[in-house]
């Protein structure tokens, strides 16, 4: 108490026209909670300028202030701090803090809190909707930052399980795919000892190639106890080697070709060739589409220009009698009825031998000649065939063609016939110098046909010749000659000049070698000498991931003793006792000195084709074999599908031998070839 009234005593003691006269010792009798809280609220109420004091009493007022902040600290604090809470966004002048020598008074202060507390009491749903605003900004910042990492996860979770996808689901669906292309189904029996046909093509629409097979059973009728034989044509999935169709013939089927198309028939169209019948069928069901009746079918059926204006590819068929004084004829024949389009055309044909052809090239002109002979190679325009087909009817404008160096080949103006080749030796085998040719020579696709009718061709004569004619002028490119060879060679990139290489294989003496000639000048690139296999198999090539081919032969064990080396005689019947094991080697020409062994066997293959599959990156081998049965009964013939990249995997690696001390100590090592292999993968060659 007697603080307070010390305290009070030294503040002046002016009149105002508000308080009246101020009076100490009255404010000192008053109530001590009411002194206490006037006097140490007194300082705070910022008298100034514009209350009861004049303007000389500012200079007392800060002074007492000071006084008053130098006593209390502890107090001032609390009070500055409550002061602070109260008004947070006040400035430096609207907490009364001394700028430039002035103070607020206590009316502008007083005026201030009294606006506040009437806005407070005026408005009370305001501070309520301020609250419920700041509220609902926060829902909508908490709600753009959820929309923000929605944003940012859902992709990520996305990509994560596309991630999970591609590296655990994709490959076991190829596994699973790859297992299923791998079967075998017994068809028939292997009656007749000629290869039967064969032709891969999509049949069922599942962008897999299927196998289309000749099958010939025997049957026992139970009255007469007579054996007869049952031909049909066999459609067999290549996913499950399930039979999709079968059917019946009364012949032998001798060619099968496919990929014929007609604007109103949405599926394929497949040709079945036979001695005496040519019938067109639906790839898809087997149903029989036309039929048309020849005598002594010698050749499959060759893609013509469409000749008759139904924009449909026309077809050729050439028919030899088995007395060969006879002419051979080529017949033309409509591919939309099947029905036969003029007259047969005749040729008295003086040559012997095998017959050749008949292939269909386009020159460089743009116009068309047909290539056949008999044991020689000749060319005769279409247009003359056309014409004696047909006499003096008007022909297409794509018939009118003729080119003007093929036709100063001729011998005379009197004569038809262009010569390709004619010679003391006969001619064994003609082909067209493009890849796959051995593989899908059977396709009556026109995109398929367009490359052959327009390359050089691969010529083999004296059955140990070999030779590159070129189109455009008919001259050889080169020769090269070695021992016999007994099947068609097999055309493939061994080196990598952009130049299709051949492989050829002759039997002699035992011992079968395997030869790569180089396409673009003759030369021996490879060679291989292996215990003679006792069957004649053409051979696969597969392009590959390299930029070069992969070839697929089939051999028995290779021999690894030098060529110089006197071999050795086997005592007679040793080897009829032993079983001859027959394997498939693939030749990759990375690793020339290396083969890699597929497979092994001791059944007959007597016809192969590759099939590609390219959504694996993989190709199926596929053999027709003949496997032995007890008794006496015929051997039975077996289909066999085979993916090439679970055969390479398990492959067994076979070094053949170096032919000098640099191969051999250049061997590449095991660990190198396994990881080769494993990251090889096929594809079509374009």
């Amino acid at each position: 108490m007697a603080a307070a009234l010390s305290r009070a005593l030294k503040l002046p003691g002016k009149k105002g026209s508000d308080l009246g006269e101020y009076d100490p010792l009255t404010q000192a009798d008053s109530d001590e909670s009411e002194e206490d809280d006037l006097v140490l609220n007194y300082p705070r109420n910022g008298l100034g300028r514009d209350s009861c004091l004049g303007s000389g009493s500012i200079k007392l007022h800060k002074s007492e202030r000071l006084v008053g902040e130098a006593r209390d600290d502890d107090e001032e604090e609390d009070d500055d701090d409550e002061w602070m809470q109260r008004l947070p966004g006040k400035s430096r002048r609207d907490r009364g803090e001394p700028k430039d020598g002035q103070l607020w008074s206590h009316r502008d202060l007083s005026r201030e809190r009294m606006g506040e507390e009437l806005r407070g009491a005026g408005t009370s749903g305001g501070a309520g909707l301020g609250v419920h605003n700041a509220d609902a900004e926060k829902k909508r910042i908490r709600a753009r930052n959820v929309v923000r990492s929605m944003f940012f996860l859902v992709p990520l979770a996305c990509a994560t399980l596309l991630v999970l996808m591609c590296a655990f689901l994709i490959p076991c669906q190829k596994a699973e795919l790859e297992k299923k292309l791998q079967w075998e189904k017994a068809l028939g029996d292997a009656a007749d000892p000629t290869p039967p046909a064969l032709a891969l093509w999509d049949v069922d629409g599942d962008a897999i190639e299927d196998v289309l097979v000749a099958v010939t059973e025997w049957t026992n009728e139970t009255h007469t106890a007579q054996r007869n034989k049952n031909y049909s044509m066999v459609a067999v999935s290549a996913l499950s080697g399930q039979v999709l169709w079968r059917k019946v013939m009364r012949e032998s089927v001798t060619y099968i070709q496919c990929g014929l198309r007609y604007s109103e028939q949405p599926s394929t169209v497949c040709l079945l060739i036979a001695k005496s019948i040519l019938m067109a069928i639906n790839g898809t069901t087997g149903k029989r589409l036309w039929m048309v009746q020849l005598k002594d079918i010698e050749s499959q059926a060759v893609l013509l220009p469409n000749i008759d204006s139904d924009r449909v590819p026309d077809l050729l068929i050439a028919t030899l009698p088995d007395d060969k004084f006879i002419d051979l004829s080529l017949t033309l024949i409509s591919g939309l009825s099947g029905t036969v389009l003029g007259r047969p055309v005749p040729f008295n044909l003086t040559g012997q031998g095998k017959l050749i052809g008949p292939l269909l090239h386009e020159t460089q002109q743009g116009a068309f000649y047909i290539l056949f002979g008999l044991g020689n190679v000749q060319a005769i325009s279409l247009q003359d065939i056309y014409f004696r087909a047909f006499g003096d009817m008007a022909m297409t404008q794509a018939l009118r063609r003729k080119d003007t160096m093929w036709e100063g080949l001729k011998k005379n103006n009197l004569s038809s016939f262009i010569r390709i080749y004619r010679g003391s030796e006969h001619v064994e085998f003609l082909l067209p110098l493009v890849a796959n040719w051995g593989n899908n020579h059977n396709s009556l696709d026109t995109v398929a046909n367009l490359n052959s009718t327009r390359s050089n061709w691969v010529l083999v004569y004296g059955a140990s010749t070999l030779s590159v004619l070129r189109q455009k002028d008919l001259r050889k490119e080169w020769t090269f000659t070695s021992a016999s060879i007994h099947s068609q060679p097999a055309l493939g990139h061994f080196n990598k000049d952009n130049v299709l290489d051949l492989f050829v294989q002759h039997s002699a003496n035992g011992i079968m070698q395997a030869q790569i000639v180089d396409g673009s000048n003759g030369s021996l690139l490879w060679r291989a000498d292996f215990v003679c296999p006792r069957l004649v198999l053409e051979t696969s090539t597969i392009f590959t991931s390299t930029g070069q081919s992969a070839f697929l032969f089939w051999a028995s064990e290779p021999i690894k003793a030098p060529r110089n080396a006197t071999k050795t005689t086997r005592a007679p019947g040793i080897a009829a006792a032993r079983p001859l094991i027959r394997k498939l080697f693939l030749l990759h020409p990375a690793f020339p000195t290396v083969l890699l062994e597929l497979n092994s066997t001791t059944e007959t293959a007597v016809t192969s084709a590759v099939s590609y599959q390219e959504r694996l990156k993989d190709a199926t081998y596929i053999t027709v074999s003949s496997r032995p049965t007890p008794d006496s009964e015929p051997a039975a013939r077996v289909v066999r599908s085979m993916s090439l990249k679970a055969a390479v995997s398990r492959g067994q690696i076979v070094r053949l031998a170096g032919s000098n001390k640099e191969e051999a100590s250049s061997k590449p090592a095991t660990f190198e070839l396994n990881t080769f292999f494993r990251r090889l993968y096929f594809k079509r060659q374009v």
